[in-house]
């Protein structure tokens, strides 16, 4: 089965399995503790004859995922690890965790859920009594899966993660299911009715049979259960954006036009460069030289960028990806890692880029989460021989020739 790597939280190496068409909607399957992808094998091989496309994921510390080096095993790195991977991968999948890789999906999905998902489904995650249910399943009860190092399960406060995520069950606003079998720890609870209860968007399926769901005599239940809601709530025609629908679909529609990347830079009013990654860029007009780039409002940068009289346009070259992704992170001295001189304006303008633009500010107009920034253009100077980093579907591409 072939594999990919993607880079989890700290640049750490996460292993997955694929399976399926590429062009088949997204399946992500994430496994509980103790486990690894080779879990949902009978799982994924079934998805794959109803045409999805599966990546099963060694969560870091299992599988073929690589140990984290710093020994981070609580549930921020887990989360940030997924959220990682969803954020490389080409379309936003429908996310399927078992036990609690359950509490690790619905913590990454905490936060911005509808970007960086279809849909949830948590199969027998626990909420009352985690550490029994951790420990069980690290013992292999579910799976016969080797134990766990005690480390990583020794890295979690059990019950505060599981009051951490009944917590962050309203911002799961994506379509959901939560299907238990009929272990005690997973059975409904004063717990779990507070966590089904402050979901935005959830069935709950509970099952009767006292086994865990993915053992192999009940994966014919788990499986019926999942295709109906896949069937229900993962189109699989063309997708379709109107007023009032999710902002990804409209995200992913807007995707389909292939563009350059840009780093707009300035300097704040204390004279220090700022500068952010934006792919927003056109020309306005020829006469006078006019071009627009659309930053959010959200943007670290954003104020001091209103604020500036002058700021550059620097449009990026292939070799110039890893300056892209510097721009668009927080955190880190972008310019200390990037080669840059002044420009005539005094604008930062980056060594080696396709072309690069030295504007007054025109105008500035609002545009919803955005804000329009005009330039006049002052000076322009570009390198023909050199071929344009590209965006499209989510994903860096370069130029193909025929």
């Amino acid at each position: 089965m072939p594999s990919v790597t993607f880079k989890g939280f700290g640049g750490i190496r996460l292993h997955a399995e694929i399976a399926g068409q590429a062009d088949d909607p997204t399946i992500l399957l994430v496994h509980g503790a103790g486990q690894t992808s080779a879990v949902w094998q009978t799982v994924s091989e079934a998805l794959v004859q109803t045409g999805r496309r599966v990546v099963s994921l060694d969560l870091r510390g299992h599988g073929a995922s690589e140990w984290p080096a710093d020994g981070r095993y609580d549930l921020d790195a887990y989360a940030e690890d997924l959220r990682a991977v969803m954020a490389q991968m080409d379309a936003r999948p429908v996310v399927v965790a078992a036990t609690v890789g359950g509490w690790i999906a619905a913590k990454a999905l905490s936060s911005d859920a509808s970007n960086l998902a279809a849909g949830l489904v948590l199969v027998d995650m626990p909420i009352s009594n985690a550490a029994e249910a951790a420990r069980q399943i690290s013992e292999g009860l579910s799976l016969d899966q080797p134990d766990l190092d005690p480390k990583v399960i020794g890295a979690m406060d059990l019950d505060a993660v599981a009051d951490a995520v009944t917590q962050a069950a309203p911002a799961l606003n994506l379509p959901t299911m939560v299907l238990r079998g009929g272990v005690s720890w997973v059975r409904q609870s004063p717990a779990g009715s507070a966590f089904d209860a402050a979901l935005p968007n959830a069935e709950i399926v509970e099952l009767d049979d006292a086994e865990l769901l993915l053992v192999t005599d009940r994966t014919e239940a788990l499986l019926a259960h999942l295709l109906d809601f896949l069937e229900r709530k993962q189109r699989r025609a063309a997708s379709e954006f109107r007023a009032g629908s999710d902002a990804r679909t409209l995200r992913d529609a807007m995707g389909c036009f292939a563009t350059g990347i840009t780093i707009v830079t300035s300097r704040a009013a204390d004279g220090t460069p700022i500068g952010l990654t934006a792919n927003s860029f056109t020309s306005v007009s020829l006469d006078p030289p006019l071009l627009l780039v659309a930053i959010a409002k959200s943007a670290g940068s954003g104020a001091a960028l209103q604020q500036a009289s002058h700021f550059a346009v620097n449009v990026l070259q292939t070799s110039q990806q890893p300056a892209s992704n510097r721009f668009a992170g927080k955190g880190d001295d972008r310019f200390a890692a990037t080669p840059w001189h002044d420009g005539e304006t005094g604008m930062p303008l980056l060594d080696g880029s396709l072309a690069s633009f030295e504007c007054a500010r025109h105008a500035i107009h609002d545009g919803g989460d955005h804000f329009l920034l005009v330039g006049e253009v002052l000076r322009a100077q570009y390198e023909p021989r050199r071929d344009p980093l590209l965006y499209f579907r989510g994903k860096y591409r370069r130029l193909h020739f025929a």
